[in-house]
């Protein structure tokens, strides 16, 4: 096992010795233009992200987003699960729960994303597993699906912290991602 410094050269300074090649944007699917969806997407606005930001509520948009989010405002959010590509980040935080089912169910049967992460609490995913199982999704693969989402020992629940709390925990998943690449790189490197 490769320790995380000895994947990742550490940078001092202005200078350092990271591959000058970057890992491709998250491209990341978010479900929900309330209030925590609109604290995310400020947030997102400056990360290396691509964000397809879906509602079917039209009218709470904004009329400016950063440049790296699209809109989409459409009455069959569940369709753009399937149009996602491969390694996509999923994020669902609609005002309906029979929604989030919905697309959590869609997303579940995709085994091609990196992450999926759902609002809510420990009592709604287990409600939401106890479905998902009835509906056919292998017991096993719940891992797969975070809820509640955030770094842990965030309590407060406004809308910001929620918001930081869940790219800090998008940020913790993209590096272990290129930790893992650069182990293998290194690791093809020697045969």
């Amino acid at each position: 096992m490769i320790a995380m410094n000895d994947a990742l050269p550490i940078q001092i300074g202005r200078r350092s010795a990271v591959p000058t090649q970057r890992p491709v944007p998250m491209h990341i699917v978010l479900f929900g233009a309330g209030h925590v969806g609109h604290a995310l997407v400020r947030l997102l606005g400056s990360l290396p992200c691509v964000v397809q930001w879906v509602d079917e509520r039209d009218e709470l948009f904004p009329d400016e987003t950063p440049a790296n989010v699209q809109i989409e405002a459409t009455d069959t959010p569940d369709a753009i699960v399937d149009t996602a590509p491969p390694g996509t980040y999923f994020l669902v935080m609609t005002h309906n729960h029979a929604l989030d089912f919905s697309l959590a169910a869609r997303i579940m049967r995709r085994r091609d994303f990196t992450y999926f992460g759902m609002i809510g609490s420990k009592t709604k995913r287990v409600k939401f597993e106890r479905r998902l199982i009835e509906r056919g999704v292998e017991a096993d693969r719940l891992v797969e699906m975070t809820c509640p989402i955030g770094v842990d020992g965030i309590v407060d629940k406004a809308p910001s912290a929620i918001a930081v709390a869940v790219c800090a925990e998008l940020l913790q998943i993209r590096t272990r991602q290129v930790v893992a690449q650069v182990a293998t790189q290194k690791l093809c490197a020697s045969v």
